[in-house]
């Protein structure tokens, strides 16, 4: 039996379809290693790929061979350390794999099996399964969204489009055509030639004109070109406007003296992870980014993410802002709209239940879902209590989280953002 290895390069995607079945195959592992990796990374390393380990064990190949056939007694001398289902432990030290312990004359085993998953495989097992709930395709968002679809065959087109099969046989059928009647003739001729040699193999004058006519016959069949203008036949395609959904996210962030350092950079990687969810899953949404402390402030990306200003805390001002965008550029009847808050639920006592009504009166009516996280290992606030409320009037959707530490991120954002089965 021989083998053979391709040790080219991936040079033109050869080799794309191999790593994509072994990516299948150890979506278990992979999907593993990425969980770990969100929860210990910093946030400029949050979209890059990873190292994967896989046991070598778990890379076994099963072999197919054949028995010795036939009927075989075999006696095995029996043991005192070992009965039948047991598992025999592995050699300590001197095996491979984790490179720990200390040196040993005995042993031997095989490293983990390591590969590199690129930045776009990241993302996808990262956001794999997960969604905007509620997401309903109000409008089209224009004439910029198309979808190019098949439409049959035409006989004008770009070359590159041209349907080799469908010319070829256009071609043929001309030819049939145009050629029909000199055909039949042709083989009406060739028989009175072939009869009139074998009655009266003498006749030479007929004989004559019986093949200058097959002559002329044949020159005017072969005339008939092999392929013409006529004959080319093009795949069609046509843009069809392609229904999108116009969904809008606003991210509001407490950055209050309350928020410590570590507990704003907590907010940060939660907002950070839901943008590359939003930019990586949609394109035709929008990102509202609302910074606030007694006042409120809408920025950009990176003021959003990286401004050190900070102040006393007024939560209600940042959700009175988004309520005044909401009315002025985002209409419910064209928008799917979305919210969602990081905080460290430290509030002032008094604007507390101000906050919960403008949710109840004023947002929560028009969104598709609002999404709380409280950053904190304290006890909870007054403005967990009163969001409460607003979970009661509004469960399926709206939804708060607790966030202690880094390591919880990425478990509440898959649990915030899963994927729901249609009811």
């Amino acid at each position: 039996m021989s083998y053979v290895i391709d040790r080219r390069l991936n040079g033109k995607n050869k080799s794309t379809v191999n790593r994509q079945r072994f990516i299948r195959r150890y979506r278990d592992h992979i999907k593993k290693a990425v969980e770990d990796a969100v929860s210990r990374r910093s946030i400029t390393d949050m979209e890059h790929g990873e190292q994967i380990s896989i046991p070598g064990r778990d890379i076994d190949e099963p072999v197919l061979h054949h028995g010795r056939g036939g009927k075989q007694t075999v006696v095995h001398p029996g043991n005192k350390e070992f009965v039948a289902g047991e598992r025999i432990p592995r050699p300590q030290g001197g095996g491979g794999g984790q490179g720990a312990g200390k040196a040993s004359n005995s042993g031997e085993g095989m490293d983990e099996f390591v590969f590199q998953i690129t930045q776009e495989e990241f993302l996808d097992f990262m956001f794999e399964d997960l969604e905007l709930p509620n997401l309903v395709k109000r409008h089209l968002t224009g004439a910029e969204t198309f979808k190019t679809v098949r439409a049959g065959i035409s006989s004008e087109g770009n070359p590159s489009r041209i349907n080799i099969v469908r010319t070829l046989r256009s071609a043929h059928a001309r030819r049939i055509a145009l050629s029909g009647s000199s055909r039949a003739k042709l083989r009406e001729v060739k028989a009175d030639l072939e009869r009139l040699r074998r009655e009266e193999p003498d006749n030479f004058s007929d004989i004559q004109l019986l093949e200058a006519e097959i002559e002329r016959l044949s020159a005017r069949i072969h005339r008939i070109p092999f392929l013409d203008t006529f004959d080319l036949k093009y795949n069609l395609l046509v843009k069809h406007p392609n229904p999108s959904s116009k969904a809008v996210m606003f991210c509001l962030m407490d950055v209050s003296g309350s928020m410590t350092q570590a507990t704003k950079d907590v907010a940060k990687r939660f907002f950070i992870l839901l943008y590359l969810f939003l930019k990586r899953n949609y394109d035709k949404i929008d990102v509202v980014f609302i910074r606030h402390h007694t006042s409120a402030k809408e920025v950009d990306e990176e003021e959003f993410f990286y401004s050190r200003e900070t102040g006393g805390t007024i939560v209600s001002s940042a959700l009175k802002m988004m309520q005044e965008i909401m009315a002025e550029r985002y209409p419910t009847n064209e928008w799917n709209i979305y919210g969602a808050q990081a905080s460290d639920g430290d509030n002032w006592n008094d604007d507390s239940p101000i906050c919960r009504d403008i949710l109840i009166k004023q947002i929560m009516p028009f969104v598709q879902y609002f999404t709380y996280v409280e950053i904190t290992p304290r006890e909870h606030q007054a403005l967990w209590f009163e969001y409460e409320r607003v979970a009661e009037a509004f469960g399926d959707t709206f939804a708060q989280q607790q966030l202690v530490s880094a390591g919880d991120i990425y478990p509440v954002f898959r649990e915030l953002f899963q994927r729901r089965l249609a009811t």
